[in-house]
């Protein structure tokens, strides 16, 4: 089994302005008052962009990336409300993306929405209970929030084709800038939140996960933790990661909140992703965060065999620009992106081989990594 894992996808504000359907542009933050100005701001950087656009625009060169691959699931972090209704929640950032253009997900046969993060509540519950509902009608599976604890504990459940079945949970912490007030509970909608790294903490994913697992079950956890910037991995972090895997029987953990790219680690032959980064945002126009390289983005394509362990990894790069993922062509974004990559996987305490492999794209821009012992 391949799967696609992404990080952050974020098609308000600015994305949602060139789909077909935008929302209204109005904003509450302290200096943009029009999600208009993020697209003003992407467009001096980086020349003109279509607008409206069509559906499919924002994917870009990954379309064809992915229907050649064809993974057997795709799962994002899907980090925005899906609405026109509710209030803002006073909290500076707000975003939301109007559900007539959710086809933008449709359009690339997104699986599965992880939804436990600091944005999915922006716009209230009504903005919640819209997203929930907008995810249903566009049949695509969802995990991490919900309108009782209940659901939004529940985990997006796949069928696999050998008949198994893959189950994905959703986890929210408040290192990511997830407030305890969002925490869903008994009558109460909210995100599925976790105190922290505790062995209590380590207790509760462990009990759910053993409720609903059945034999031969592939488990992913998907967890939105640690902040926007910065490449260390607290080693608290690494400690609740390999837990969930020994103590939890979780076979892969996929991590994000941060804007940019994390380590990567394997812990007895299972994945770990401690961030994604973003995939998709309005970022472009913004100065100030470029010895990052958030304009370099991946998408993850783990194999995993009939036990969860990871037989190998592909990472497909693409740069960001013009709200639009581009194959990387220039010699120099790629060294930089393998050298991000190395760093990022040393700040975390791991050290892992980065390849370049044979892809089937014009460009051949993969970078391939093999498990230890592999």
């Amino acid at each position: 089994m391949r799967i696609m894992l992404a990080g952050d996808v974020m098609l308000g504000r600015g994305m949602d302005q060139i789909l077909p359907h935008p929302d209204p542009d109005a904003l509450f933050e302290d200096t943009v008052t029009s999600a208009l100005e993020y697209l003003r701001l992407a467009e001096v950087r980086n020349g003109p962009i279509p607008h409206p656009a069509d559906y499919t625009y924002p994917w870009g060169d990954a379309i064809d990336t992915l229907d050649r691959v064809a993974p057997d699931l795709r799962i994002i972090n899907l980090e925005t409300a899906v609405t026109r209704r509710g209030r803002a929640e006073p909290k500076g950032i707000n975003y939301r993306m109007a559900p007539e253009n959710l086809p933008s997900l449709s359009a690339v046969a997104i699986d599965g929405c992880i939804l436990a993060n600091n944005h999915v509540l922006d716009w209230g519950v009504e903005g919640l209970a819209d997203t929930l509902s907008a995810l249903d009608r566009s049949r695509i599976a969802r995990a991490g929030a919900g309108m009782d604890q209940e659901e939004a504990a529940r985990p997006a459940v796949f069928s696999l084709t050998d008949g198994g079945r893959l189950l994905a949970y959703g986890f929210a912490m408040r290192s990511s800038g997830v407030p305890r007030h969002w925490a869903a509970g008994e009558g109460r909608p909210g995100v599925n939140w976790l105190a922290g790294t505790s062995d209590q903490d380590v207790e509760q994913v462990a009990r759910r996960l053993a409720g609903d697992r059945r034999p031969g079950d592939v488990i992913l956890v998907s967890i939105h933790w640690g902040p926007n910037w910065g490449y260390e991995v607290p080693e608290e972090h690494r400690a609740f990661a390999r837990r969930l895997i020994d103590q939890a029987g979780a076979h892969l953990i996929h991590g994000h909140s941060s804007h940019h790219l994390k380590g990567i680690e394997f812990h007895r032959g299972h994945l770990i992703l401690y961030g994604c980064g973003d995939l998709l945002n309005d970022y472009e126009g913004i100065r100030g965060m470029d010895e990052y390289r958030p304009d370099l983005v991946l998408i993850y394509l783990p194999s995993l065999d009939a036990e969860g362990r990871c037989v190998d990894l592909l990472l497909t790069p693409f740069r960001l620009a013009k709200f639009r993922l581009n194959h990387i062509d220039a010699p120099d974004d790629r060294r930089a992106l393998k050298r991000l990559l190395a760093m990022a996987c040393r700040r975390a305490g791991s050290t892992i081989t980065i390849e370049e492999a044979a892809a089937p794209t014009e460009e051949g821009a993969w970078l391939r990594i093999l498990p230890p012992g592999r």
